[in-house]
């Protein structure tokens, strides 16, 4: 795992939790100790957190990690994730998709499916179909919505973009959140991230959360779906070993573990 990588994972344990230990750093990222300490003196110095006897204690927020950091992490948990994504998707149906990484890797999935109409506000996912659909001959739509852009996500948001989610009505609304847990649903950490989710969640008949499990148990800034309002939740085996593990079961939705 890349140190810009492990800083980001520290970073959402932080504003979970507030205050971490050296070894719950260690553990969640399965490195060593003096990894793991190093790493806190690291980002203390780079003013993210204070240290404290046996660990670090949050002293603000941090932005999430640019996309091309995030697309870098559990590569192989989330392509899993995408294929059992896939099995709940049929033929002619609309989806919204939001700008995460899982979902521009469920967007690459999608190829195998005919007569699609895929909305979604990320400018990645938008190319990646639209570079697809000139290679075959089946009708497959995709729309990328209207709105500002923001280079750090390559997605639009804003106004714009929520008046333009609510001409459409999905089946489905497939989404990757930054934390998910089954006390507080599924949370961003951009205010603005979240409202283009609950729009898209507004207008779909099924909700579909694809949360790798280093987002469980984890609850950043602002909800945008509470547990009760999510259909199925899709996540991979790493997800058992987790203490929140228990609490997902006993939740409302539909748990999904790919393999």
């Amino acid at each position: 795992m890349l140190q810009e990588e492990r800083f980001f994972r520290i970073r959402n344990l932080l504003e979970t939790f507030t205050r971490v230990s050296t070894d719950r750093v260690a553990r969640d990222l399965n490195v060593s100790r003096e990894t793991a300490r190093r790493d806190l003196l690291d980002l203390e110095n780079l003013g993210t957190l204070r240290r404290v006897h046996g660990g670090a204690v949050s002293i603000g927020p941090e932005p999430e990690a640019p996309l091309s950091v995030r697309l870098r992490s559990n590569p192989i948990e989330k392509r899993r994730i995408a294929k059992a994504t896939l099995k709940l998707i049929k033929p002619g149906q609309t989806l919204f998709l939001d700008a995460g990484t899982t979902t521009a890797i469920l967007a690459e999935e999608l190829t195998s499916v005919s007569g699609l109409t895929v909305v979604t506000n990320s400018i990645t996912i938008a190319l990646k179909l639209s570079a697809f659909n000139t290679t075959r001959t089946s009708e497959q739509g995709s729309i990328l919505l209207s709105g500002r852009v923001r280079s750090e996500t390559q997605a639009v948001y804003g106004d714009i973009t929520i008046g333009d989610i609510h001409r459409y009505n999905a089946d489905l609304a497939i989404l990757s959140p930054v934390g998910l847990d089954a006390k507080n649903g599924a949370t961003s950490f951009e205010h603005h991230e979240c409202e283009v989710a609950r729009a898209m969640c507004a207008q779909a008949q099924r909700v579909i959360i694809m949360a790798d499990h280093s987002k469980i148990g984890q609850t950043s800034r602002a909800s945008y779906i509470s547990a009760a309002g999510i259909d199925t939740v899709i996540t991979d085996s790493g997800v058992r070993a987790l203490p929140d593990f228990t609490a997902l079961k006993r939740a409302s939705f539909q748990l999904v573990i790919a393999k």
